[in-house]
């Protein structure tokens, strides 16, 4: 069943500490947290062969699990990978489901693996052990245990909340209603971090912006497989008076610039620079998107593998290291405003403004 939550936006500051195999996931150098435990490097047999599990929405999605592909892709190219494989999310999601899916790629020899999206958390904690010379990553990925790590994984998250900020400001500065929109895929922790920095750019560029927020789903990651959820959300708040909608839902996301089409108004794509994947139509009304390097997080781990070093532990890629981001494609942001989002992107990377990960 489709649930949708929407609420008025306050902001809180907290905090986010991941720590694994010795490597920090946050930036806060004041984190407190004990020295975790040193892990040797996978042995990895053989060349490497490297599959990816996508998430709900699957490649096509024009966002998220494209954007994986992208990475598979020029690791393929660029390193000789002769051997690469794809696993496609279905309809019965349950960890079993994904255990065996990824099982399967290990049993056929697999040994590099990619778990495309935090709901392969649990799958790769449970068969990461039963495998340990392959090695595997999650996407946007949590230890769910946090006391016995898998020395064979890397989680692999972004500051989403940074490069949110961004769109945010991007979004007040050029809407004309003062009432701009947010559109969740799932109402978590990792989805909240977009909100949470989008609402904080927009206020900081107009104190009395109104964001009008919806979920999807409250935890069913269908939420990202939904173009008829998302349209009917955002239709939601364009008819509330929002003039631009951002959205962080996958290939729900696709819904919501249906509904800008419809209504002719404004949104903002998520993951890849959706102005350059979306239809002709669609493109007309996505001014930016915000730019999560889902594709570069990816060809690093492979790269890690091919290096004989593969990565372990918590990695997030931040502002600045280009690990997120905006886009300018279409020409839709004023040159005040790309003035306005270069002056906030230094600020945050110099630590001037610290960006709230939680609403």
């Amino acid at each position: 069943m489709r649930r949708f939550s929407t609420y008025g936006v306050a902001l809180a500051t907290c905090g986010l500490i991941l720590t694994a195999c010795g490597t920090a996931a946050d930036n806060d150098s004041d984190s407190g947290s004990d020295a975790a435990p040193e892990c040797d490097p996978v042995q990895i047999e053989g060349d490497a062969k490297v599959s990816l599990a996508y998430d709900v929405g699957g490649r096509g999605d024009q966002s998220f699990n494209d954007s994986a592909y992208a990475g598979l892709q020029k690791a393929a190219t660029e390193f000789g990978l002769t051997d690469t494989s794809e696993g496609e999310a279905g309809q019965d999601e349950s960890e079993d489901v994904r255990e065996e899916r990824l099982r399967n790629f290990a049993d056929t020899g697999h040994n590099v693996i990619v778990g495309v999206g935090f709901a392969y958390s649990e799958a790769v904690d449970t068969v990461a052990p039963d495998y340990p010379n392959v090695a595997f990553a999650v996407i946007d990925g949590f230890d769910p245990t946090e006391d016995d790590v898998n020395c064979n994984v890397a989680y692999l998250g972004f500051a989403e909340n940074e490069g949110s900020y961004l769109v945010g400001a991007a979004a007040a500065s050029q809407s004309e209603t003062g009432t701009i929109g947010f559109v969740g895929g799932v109402n978590n922790t990792l989805i909240q971090k977009f909100e949470a920095g989008y609402t904080a750019g927009a206020e900081a560029v107009n104190p009395d912006i109104e964001v009008l927020t919806t979920y999807i789903e409250e935890s069913d990651p269908a939420g990202f497989g939904d173009p008829a959820g998302g349209q009917a959300a955002a239709e939601g708040q364009y008819a509330d008076g929002a003039d631009i909608v951002f959205h962080a839902a996958g290939f729900s996301g696709t819904g919501v610039f249906d509904a800008a089409v419809a209504a002719d108004k404004l949104a903002i794509g998520v993951d890849s620079d959706q102005f350059l994947t979306a239809g002709p139509e669609q493109a007309q009304h996505i001014i930016t998107s915000m730019l999560k390097r889902v594709d570069t997080a990816t060809y690093g781990f492979i790269q890690s593998v091919v290096d004989g070093e593969p990565d372990q532990g918590f990695t997030t890629f931040t502002l600045a290291d280009d690990g997120v981001g905006y886009s300018t494609s279409g020409n839709f942001l004023t040159p005040e405003t790309i003035a306005t989002l270069e002056d906030y992107k230094q600020q945050i990377i110099d630590g001037d403004i610290e960006v709230p990960t939680a609403p």
